[in-house]
């Protein structure tokens, strides 16, 4: 297991870790947090190197991606640069990429009843005031759980914000911090429930947000 312990912070710059083989020959990975080798919950830094491509396969607890870069496909369509998917339980596919691209995949994850199949170009979707000078761009919503991309204007600071069940934060662009420390392009963080923190940037920084989707601890 890998980073299975919601109630812990965990902070992973991606760039500094190795692509490891999949199954697949020509797609690799870096695990964030694994259940098992290849089952169960998973969060995973894809890449798919030109002409490669993965056998048909079901997900029978629902995939979630985000494209990164390049264009992701499969038999359904193509998903270039900025492609929120979401793939509920019991979908399957064949997924490929003709030019290759870079993925963030979230396996195992969906919410009970969550049933909704999602597919949003971000680049041609709409932005809405966000708190304070934040702007939003919802990708998805359900019983609690929330996906959104966030544009944080530089000099925006927040205080003692905290997220019950958590919150996973990928840093697309530009540079997020907190009273902790300062996250480049690529760093993945996930807090758990009730969580608080100071964040702020000093730069226009481009972020990927999910909420209100870690295990709820029990009390003792």
């Amino acid at each position: 297991m890998l980073n299975m312990q919601f109630d812990k912070r965990v902070i992973i710059d991606t760039q500094s870790l190795d692509w490891q083989p999949s199954p697949a020959e020509g797609v690799f990975r870096k695990p964030l947090a694994r259940e098992d080798a290849e089952r169960g919950h998973a969060t995973s830094i894809v890449k798919y190197v030109p002409n490669s491509a993965f056998s048909l396969h079901q997900h029978p607890m629902g995939e979630e991606i985000f494209v990164l870069d390049g264009v992701f496909s499969d038999e359904f369509g193509d998903y270039p640069t900025g492609t929120y998917l979401r793939n509920p339980p019991g979908t399957s596919h064949a997924p490929f990429s003709r030019l290759g691209c870079t993925l963030l995949v979230k396996l195992h994850q969906f919410s009970p009843n969550d049933t909704h199949q999602v597919q949003t170009n971000t680049r041609d979707a709409e932005w809405v005031d966000g708190q304070g000078k934040l702007k939003m761009l919802l990708l998805h919503e359900f019983n609690g759980e929330q996906v959104a991309l966030i544009r944080w204007p530089a000099g925006q600071h927040f205080f003692s914000i905290s997220h019950f069940c958590g919150e996973e934060v990928l840093v697309l662009s530009g540079e997020y911090r907190d009273e902790f420390g300062h996250y480049r392009p690529g760093t993945w963080i996930r807090n758990p429930h009730m969580f608080e923190y100071n964040p702020y940037a000093e730069e226009d920084t481009l972020l990927w947000v999910k909420v209100g989707h870690l295990p709820y601890p029990k009390p003792l």
